[in-house]
């Protein structure tokens, strides 16, 4: 079978990742669990370079020698794009492939909080959507440019590595710079991209201080910047923020985020309990008065219950205020709430009052 047949059937059997290992079939996540996609054909490392080779453009072969990894986009007609890697491992190629959906998933198609959606239509300040690889920071993020496309009439930049979901322009102008075709860095692209005239700026990741500084200065300066990182809530992306920079730069740092930090959005993917894919426990940190003032007073560890606390008037919610409302509609299982929870202990607890209010209820 050729990458486009692979593919295809990927995407028939629902799943989300293919990934080409040489000494295995073609594998592939389904609802989260990996597993064959066929069985009769052992891939080589030749073998995984050949199906991938007709994307990998001019010159990129050497890059692939040199850095030793390729990321890269590819679409199917019709079907779906894909974004895929290309890396070696033990000397051999390797190759990962993540579904991409051709639509654009809407904030309500993928059930996302309400409050997403003016997170989103903000004029100015810095929105950081976050989680580990493969919970869908980029489908979240997708869903937030297009609602503003659709919404308001903006200039909005984004800069990725490489594009994934492709925007039509609506009643915003809509600029995608890809790392390597379209601009060499994250930081000199988000440089230049303020010499454009934007009203939002998508950063595809933060990955060095130079990028967080800028794009924490454009967030000052009138823009909303929309970027995410590898942490996995609220507590641990300021800490990783903060702790990028040296010592003597913190305290700055710190004061900024407290002024500029619109909202932290912590995603994390649960299995559904009728074995029909993955849904999103998220948490939402608004920057109210208190999350502001712990912030510059670096008490981040508090943050948690101040989330908690502002549920109800800011439309903030916890993982754990997450997990339970998703247990409490019968999406997942107690078992896999209590296995992606960081406080499971409290979530048992409250688990136990809901079901205890619910037999009392009968």
């Amino acid at each position: 079978m050729n990458i486009e047949e692979l593919l295809k059937l990927m995407v028939e059997k629902r799943g989300t990742d293919l990934h080409l290992k040489a000494g295995l079939p073609p594998m592939v996540r389904i609802s989260g669990d990996i597993q064959p996609l066929i069985s009769d054909e052992q891939l080589t490392s030749e073998k995984i370079k050949s199906l991938v080779s007709k994307y990998i453009g001019f010159g990129e072969d050497k890059k692939i020698q040199e850095n030793k990894e390729f990321d890269f986009a590819l679409e199917l007609p019709g079907i779906a794009r894909f974004r895929g890697a290309l890396f070696m491992q033990k000397g051999n190629y390797g190759a990962v492939f993540r579904t991409i959906p051709m639509k654009i998933p809407t904030v309500d198609d993928l059930k996302l909080p309400a409050v997403l959606k003016e997170i989103a239509s903000n004029k100015q300040g810095l929105v950081l959507v976050t989680g580990p690889t493969g919970s869908g920071k980029s489908t979240t993020m997708a869903a937030m440019i297009d609602h503003i496309n659709n919404n308001f009439k903006k200039n909005i930049i984004t800069i990725e590595d490489p594009i994934e979901f492709v925007h039509t322009d609506n009643k915003s102008i809509i600029n995608q710079r890809e790392i390597g075709m379209d601009t060499n860095t994250f930081s000199s692209a988000l440089k230049s991209a303020l010499r454009q005239d934007p009203d939002v700026i998508l950063i595809g990741e933060m990955r060095d201080p130079e990028t967080i500084t800028t794009a924490i200065t454009s967030s000052e300066t009138g823009h909303l910047v929309i970027s995410t990182l590898h942490t996995n809530d609220t507590k641990q992306t300021i800490d990783r923020i903060i702790d990028s920079f040296p010592p003597e730069q913190q305290t700055q740092i710190r004061f900024q985020l407290s002024l500029f930090l619109i909202a932290v959005v912590a995603q994390r993917l649960v299995k559904r309990k009728d074995g029909s894919g993955m849904v999103a426990a998220i948490e939402i940190m608004i920057n109210t008065p208190l999350i502001r003032s712990l912030i510059a007073e670096a008490k981040t560890g508090q943050i948690s219950k101040a989330i908690e606390d502002s549920a109800s008037f800011y439309k903030t919610q916890s993982f754990n205020q997450s997990l339970l409302s998703l247990y409490k509609d019968g999406v997942i299982s107690v078992e896999d709430a209590l296995a992606t929870s960081n406080n499971p202990s409290d979530l048992k607890i409250q688990i136990q009052s809901a079901d205890f209010a619910k037999k009392t209820v009968k």
